[in-house]
């Protein structure tokens, strides 16, 4: 990944992959790096599921993307410890 994408992707994850599986297949970046990504990713996802709480526009599928990034994160987070 060269140095743009990353910053790109650590700003907002999904302008560079479409789901948290996409990001934990690549070989390129260390399980910290996925680690920082995915938080980002957790954080937006939360901010999604709070708006759509207060009747504002969202996709309806957040809670299920909020899985499957939390999903990764305790695969990556297990493999430290």
């Amino acid at each position: 990944m060269d140095t743009a994408q990353w910053e790109t992707a650590r700003l907002d994850p999904t302008a560079v992959f479409r789901t948290p599986g996409e990001l934990m297949a690549r070989i390129d970046l260390s399980d910290a790096q996925k680690i920082e990504l995915l938080r980002r990713w957790e954080y937006d996802a939360r901010e999604l599921e709070v708006a759509e709480e207060e009747n504002m526009a969202g996709s309806g599928d957040d809670t299920d993307l909020l899985d499957e990034i939390l999903n990764c994160l305790r695969q990556l987070e297990g493999g430290q410890k």
